[in-house]
């Protein structure tokens, strides 16, 4: 009985896991992501920075879980280096409580550095909130992972690096992080040429 048993749950296991979605398009009308439920992670990013000296308050949140898409979750995060790192920045969407949690969906949530999370990625965020004071901010991020990406324990792909695209106007600032502790904390270092975007 007991080999029967282990036997069907593996069978589950394999079978939920073959239903996976390597692509899934998810838009809650402030951001728009492709995500990968077989890496848990998300693969694209776009976003149109909504408030750049917004004042809603995060108290009591955290990240939550989507009912109808497979995500990581908090376990995920526990006990190691990674942070779960906003793709689309909570402070550009702190217009009011419900933009503001919106952002907090595991869809928007990546394995990052935490150095990289709290250090030269977060002076980004800055940088496209204190151009959008006056201009119309557009932002993409690419998260790469690699041919055959390493995972924690609890399964969830560690990403290789970050692609991030700042358009204004016709202007376009484009940047790549590799997904380690940084170096230095000079945005320039981190400059690079832009990519033509497809997706």
């Amino acid at each position: 009985m007991k080999k029967w048993s282990t036997l069907l749950l593996l069978f589950l296991s394999v079978t939920t896991y073959a239903q996976l979605k390597d692509s899934v398009n998810f838009d809650n009308g402030n951001f728009k992501i492709i995500y990968s439920e077989v890496l848990e992670g998300p693969r694209s990013v776009r976003y149109t920075v909504a408030c750049p000296t917004g004042n809603a308050s995060r108290k009591g949140m955290d990240f939550y879980k989507e009912k109808t898409i497979h995500t990581s979750d908090n376990n995920d995060y526990v006990a190691n280096e990674w942070d779960k790192g906003h793709m689309a920045p909570a402070a550009s969407f702190n217009c009011n409580t419900g933009m503001l949690y919106s952002t907090f969906t595991y869809v928007n949530s990546s394995l990052q550095q935490q150095s990289l999370n709290r250090g030269v990625w977060k002076k980004l965020e800055v940088r496209e909130r204190e151009l959008a004071a006056n201009n119309k901010v557009q932002v993409f991020i690419r998260v790469e992972y690699g041919t055959n990406p390493s995972r924690v324990e609890t399964n969830a792909a560690i990403p290789v690096g970050y692609y991030k695209e700042i358009k204004v106007g016709n202007s376009r600032e484009c940047y790549y992080f590799k997904n380690v502790k940084p170096e230095t904390s000079e945005l320039e270092a981190f400059k690079c040429k832009c990519r033509n975007v497809i997706q």
